[in-house]
């Protein structure tokens, strides 16, 4: 392979855990190209919290700055495409991209975020990230006190309700359809005044991502200002599990405290490991993986 094509270290996603790691790298002299296909799992969210220095910046006011401050460091490069392949090579690794590059490298790190499977309920996509919330740290203090709805059902339904409770005590659970939650679990929101509602929900009737009521099957209504709702989850593509990298019960790459995944230089960080997703720990994860893969590689060169 032509040697101008390949670097230390191949970043997959250009995220906040992927500039993380880039930082830490462009900052140990290392020639690292961070491929990213711009499309953060993020990207309709009005507002980001709770990360130091950066609170209540647009998303992509924070990536912007992230990624200014690391293609500063000479030996960086970005990328816009994205990945479709990569394999092991006795050298390292060979990725693959959409358009046709092909590129090397001594150690990878995998920083493809998450992708979110949502239910089958009109206008749910919509308003993901703005009025359809997934974690109270982040959005739960803009929607305090309010009247807020959670959709789940069963032992997460419960488990849901007792964390947004901290948040607001007008609160309202919809299972739809018939609830699986226990009867003792019942009992405990009866007494903490959360009202289950068991009809089907038809429609999330929004303008513009801003929730203005429950439509139902049968044709009622809810308003409500916002609603917590978890769904489905699965890497954005398979090139991980391709390479040998284990993943755990959740679907998530396995790694190690130091971000390392069950294959030999390879590494991973942000919301492909973990299902704490936010951007502090996206940052946080980044960089302890921006320096181990350094430590890796000092230990090759300087034998």
């Amino acid at each position: 392979m032509d040697t101008t094509n390949t670097f230390d270290v191949i970043i997959i996603g250009g995220s906040y855990a992927g500039l993380s790691a880039g930082m830490a790298l462009g900052r140990s002299l290392r020639n690292v190209l961070i491929i990213d296909a711009g499309e953060p799992c993020n990207r309709q969210t009005p507002h980001s919290h709770n990360f130091l220095t950066q609170d209540g910046q647009t998303p992509a006011q924070i990536s912007s700055i992230a990624k200014e401050q690391v293609l500063a460091y000479p030996t960086v490069s970005f990328l816009e495409d994205k990945v479709s392949d990569a394999k092991q090579t006795n050298a390292g690794f060979e990725v693959f991209t959409e358009r046709g590059k092909r590129f090397g490298a001594r150690k990878l790190i995998i920083a493809t975020g998450i992708k979110d499977i949502f239910p089958e309920i009109k206008g749910f996509a919509e308003c993901w990230g703005i009025t359809v919330l997934h974690c109270p740290y982040c959005h739960g203090y803009e929607v305090k006190h309010e009247n807020i709805g959670i959709i789940a059902n069963g032992d997460v339904a419960f488990e849901f309700c007792r964390l947004i409770f901290n948040w607001t005590k007008n609160l309202t659970l919809f299972t739809n359809g018939t609830s699986t939650l226990s009867d003792e679990h019942k009992a405990k929101l009866a007494s903490k005044k959360i009202n289950i509602v068991e009809k089907e929900i038809a429609e999330l009737v929004n303008e513009n991502g801003q929730l203005q009521h429950i439509l139902f099957k049968d044709e009622t209504k809810h308003p409500l200002k916002a609603i917590f709702a978890r769904g489905g989850l699965e890497q954005h593509a398979t090139f991980a599990s391709d390479l040998g990298c284990e993943l755990n019960d959740f679907g998530f790459i396995k790694v190690n405290e130091f971000q390392e995944t069950t294959v030999k230089g390879i590494f991973a960080a942000g919301d492909c490991t973990t299902m704490m997703r936010s951007v502090a720990l996206s940052v946080s994860g980044g960089n302890m993986t921006g320096v181990i893969a350094n430590k890796y590689l000092l230990e090759e060169d300087f034998g």
